[in-house]
């Protein structure tokens, strides 16, 4: 889950790639696509009170972050030059910054040692850091205590483990024994991504420029998936779950086991949840041992054509420090970037998830880097959807997988 912010200018002279157009300071709008919890605004408030020259003023856009990004990327392409900041998917730091559609940034404006070292690396391309972390995010192992408590069992750190209790132990008392968000969009590729590294493997190498991806790792990682969804452990309505379709399940007291992002705690604990009081998380299992997670959130860039671009530079600074990425977590239910907050008691008290958030983190990778990664997306889901719903042999679907990623690279 992101939530999507854009700093709206005006045009800028200069072409695409050069850096910001402009070195001045000046009022700018900030719009958002779902900012469900009214975090933002407060915020903003308190900026404006402080910088009332360099107003920034909150704009809705639509909650989709797949309308959000096609609006910036068609302004962007139009070179219309409406926005001064784009706070942007992580996954979409390389594509933007190969298109030159954001700005080198300087890393000594920005406290970036205090941040949790991977989250750095998502705003980074070709060794360029072109973007600072907002908030973070890693997928996590959300397990039914009382079910493991009865068998005698702790939860899982490896797949093996993970497989055997959710045979054995599941079914006991009725329920499914594993899922994750297998559907044909976004979520596939995350929980894909997440199985070929958790077995040692990768996607892509090198900045995008090399398929790596038919290897014996991933193809086990493809495996461990495939077989679950074959022998039953991982239900098969699975394949049609997306992040809240498998939070709900888990919360209903249909799962024992259930990847999901951090925010699916807060549900869990609610009112009217099946398994509240009786759940914790930790992180995800592997093949050999702890496995690894795909990193998620959002970062905040600088657009090319930006005319208000030391303003833009200092709101990404305010809206990373310390004090605010406090209020981001507790006010707006947002896995902050700043490590010591994962250490904060008070915050560790009000957030049980947090110790075991900043280990998933610390572990954790970007998504496949590349310039082209809405086409690499794509054919990840269409073919390893394939492999989950038994249309193809594992082994097949990750060599046609490479052959698919070769010929994105080709067409790029």
């Amino acid at each position: 889950m992101i939530v999507v912010l854009l700093l709206v200018g005006t045009v800028a002279s200069g072409v695409p790639g050069d850096g910001p157009r402009g070195t001045g300071r000046g009022p700018v709008a900030l719009a958002t696509a779902g900012d469900l919890t009214g975090y933002l605004r407060p915020l903003l408030d308190d900026w404006n009170r402080e910088r009332p020259a360099e107003r920034v003023t909150l704009v809705e856009l639509p909650d989709s972050a797949d309308e959000t990004r096609a609006q910036m990327i068609t302004d962007l392409r139009s070179g219309a030059g409406r926005f001064d900041l784009l706070n942007i998917d992580v996954a979409w730091t390389s594509e933007f910054a190969a298109a030159g559609w954001i700005a080198p940034l300087e890393r000594r404006r920005f406290a970036l040692d205090a941040f949790l070292p991977p989250v750095v690396d998502t705003a980074t391309y070709e060794g360029r850091l072109y973007a600072v972390p907002y908030v973070t995010n890693a997928g996590m192992l959300f397990y039914r205590s009382d079910l493991l408590a009865a068998a005698g069992e702790r939860p899982p750190r490896t797949w093996a483990e993970l497989e055997r209790q959710a045979r054995t132990v599941a079914p006991r008392h009725g329920v499914g024994g594993y899922a994750g968000q297998f559907l044909p969009y976004e979520g596939l590729t995350v929980n894909v991504t997440e199985a070929v590294y958790s077995a040692g493997g990768a996607v892509l190498g090198d900045e995008g420029g090399r398929v790596a991806v038919d290897s014996p790792a991933a193809r086990s990682g493809v495996a461990f998936l495939a077989r679950g969804v074959r022998e039953g452990w991982i239900p098969r309505e699975a394949l049609a779950y997306t992040e809240e379709e498998s939070r709900r399940a888990f919360q209903d007291g249909r799962l024992l086991f259930l990847r999901n992002w951090p925010y699916a705690w807060a549900g869990a604990s609610g009112g009217g949840s099946a398994v509240a009081g009786r759940f914790g998380a930790v992180p995800l299992p592997g093949r050999d041992g702890p496995g690894t997670s795909v990193l998620g959130g959002s970062n905040l860039a600088v657009s090319s054509r930006a005319r208000h671009p030391e303003t833009a530079a200092d709101l990404i600074a305010y809206l990373t420090s310390d004090a605010v990425q406090r209020r981001v977590l507790v006010e707006g239910a947002l896995p902050p970037v700043r490590a010591a907050l994962y250490g904060d008691a008070a915050l560790v008290r009000r957030f049980p998830y947090l110790p075991a958030l900043r280990e998933s983190v610390l572990a954790a990778r970007p998504r496949p880097k590349s310039p082209r990664y809405e086409q690499v997306s794509l054919a990840v889901q269409a073919v390893m959807h394939d492999a989950l719903a038994q249309r193809q042999e594992p082994a097949a679907a990750v060599r046609r997988l490479a052959a698919e990623l070769e010929a994105v690279a080709r067409r790029g």
